[in-house]
């Protein structure tokens, strides 16, 4: 396979998947026979194997669980997936590269997982033929969704109310993927298990219990919870899994351990960046100012090191490639670091949950949950977005509005709504309902970008449960060709 096909897309690698199109059968690197009896369903959320529920058969065995396809072998560390629990139920890793043809990769608990080279098994003229395929199709869907040239057919009345239903559809997942975490936790607690991930062989015991608001009266839990949720907003859509492994690694358990002075957040940014494996060594870093920074950090570390027995990451997990300097991960961590102060140490749980209840003007609360996240930028980092390198322009914001805007409708929202719910005040609940159906947001994506257009909701851009409906609409139905059980592709294709 020559040179140019490194250059193929992941979404390429999924439709070979897809098609089972192979010049022989498939072999494990011991020469077992791989069967596909059933590829799986293509995962459209961000993060997650690539395909859930296949079925495969390796010699005399069967396997049903996921797919992870990766363009080269060493993805699968690169991306984190090795320490990623979402990545536990993986049963085949396919690449189209694997130079050292390495025969396994590893899940978090050790478990070993057969790796094949997809170079090996497809001819080069049906790679081409399918790579342009997609990148036509991609051309077309990145503006544009099939039934685009007819939405005028629908009423724009329909249109509006089907994305406010699934702009709520979307906030209630968003809802539950927070209760989930909170109860996990909480198991996590009676247990006194350090770890702060569920083992499967726990899983039928937790999925047995029973648990009732009374079992949520543990401020730990909550406040791990929320800097969590944090952390993974803060990922952006590249280091997102990593976020939220940082911030269970180096928990809030740890953190409580650091002593409270005045360089308290430059020890928060010692521990991340030393657990995640961004810290360098001094000796290998020219720029004096970041010498003297990485001196300190050091000397921190070492202070603060023995409250720490977690995992220890590496800096090839960690995406920096194709990003703004903005979104890197060392300006998001030191954002990070300064939020954390603030849930430990000035109470801002209670604090929003109070403005939540005191503000009855709806504007100007949207505007003070906003102002909660939006962090200016101090210390090193206001001049530098890696080490060793300054900056050419000072950074203003480790924050900035729009990633505010993220963090309340994604995190604070749905957070404060479970919270709210199991401590049984309804009024509050409903007011999180409401401002979920007015929140106006300065932040969008490519995906509502080009489905405002083909809807003909641009007007609608900023409005959240529009753009939040219009995610859930691409991802559950359009991506997936479930035209006939989408309320606006039954008129049009009826």
């Amino acid at each position: 396979m020559n040179d140019k096909n490194s250059k193929i897309h992941e979404s390429t690698l999924y439709e070979i998947w897809k098609r089972q199109s192979y010049k022989h059968p498939l072999k494990t690197n011991s020469g077992e026979e791989i069967t596909i009896l059933d590829v799986g369903v293509h995962n459209q959320e961000t993060g997650g194997p690539d395909f859930k529920n296949a079925r495969i058969r390796i010699g005399n065995f069967t396997y049903i669980g996921d797919i992870e396809i990766d363009s080269n072998y060493s993805d699968w560390k690169t991306h984190g997936h090795n320490i990623d629990s979402k990545y536990t139920k993986v049963i085949l890793h396919a690449s189209l590269f694997n130079t050292s043809n390495y025969s396994y990769v590893y899940t978090r608990e050790g478990r070993k997982v057969p790796s094949i080279c997809l170079s090996d098994f497809v001819e080069n003229e049906n790679l081409e033929k399918i790579k342009k395929e997609v990148d036509e199709n991609d051309e077309y869907s990145d503006s544009s969704i099939k039934c685009a040239a007819n939405v005028a057919q629908v009423s724009p009345d329909i249109i509006e109310k089907y994305l406010q239903q699934l702009g709520a559809v979307r906030f209630e997942k968003k809802c539950k993927k927070v209760f989930n975490r909170l109860k996990e936790l909480q198991f996590i607690k009676e247990l006194k298990i350090n770890e702060p991930v569920i083992s499967y062989d726990l899983t039928a015991q937790f999925h047995e219990r029973n648990f009732n608001h009374s079992d949520f009266s543990s401020k730990e839990i909550w406040q791990q919870l929320f800097y969590e949720l944090i952390f993974e907003a803060l990922g952006y859509s590249k280091n997102k899994s990593q976020m939220v492994n940082l911030a269970q690694a180096a928990n809030i358990n740890f953190l409580s351990k650091i002593e409270t002075d005045g360089v308290l957040v430059e020890k928060y940014e010692a521990a991340f960046l030393f657990i995640c494996g961004l810290a360098h060594d001094t000796n290998s870093v020219t720029e004096e100012v970041s010498k003297k920074y990485l001196e300190r950090i050091s000397y921190h570390w070492n202070s603060i090191r023995p409250f720490y027995d977690g995992k220890y990451f590496d800096e090839t997990q960690w995406h920096f490639f194709r990003m703004r300097p903005q979104n890197f991960p060392t300006v998001r961590i030191a954002g990070g670091a300064r939020l954390v102060k603030e849930l430990l140490h000035k109470n801002m749980i209670s604090i929003i949950a109070k403005k939540i209840n005191e503000i009855y003007n709806l504007p100007v609360l949207i505007n003070s949950l906003r102002s909660f996240f939006v962090v200016k930028s101090d210390g090193f980092w206001k001049n530098h977005y890696v080490l060793d390198q300054k900056s050419n322009g000072e950074i203003k914001y480790f924050i900035g509005v729009a990633r505010a805007d993220e963090i309340v409708v994604n995190v604070v929202l749905p957070f404060f709504s479970v919270y709210f719910d199991i401590f049984g005040n309804q009024a509050l609940s409903k007011k999180i309902i409401k401002l979920y159906s007015i929140y106006e947001q300065r932040s969008e994506n490519q995906i509502i970008t080009d489905m405002a257009q083909s809807l003909n909701m641009n007007d609608h851009i900023q409005k959240t449960i529009y753009a939040q409906g219009m995610i859930e609409l691409f991802r559950n139905n359009c991506s997936r060709n479930r035209c006939l059980e989408c309320e606006i592709g039954k008129v049009i294709f009826n």
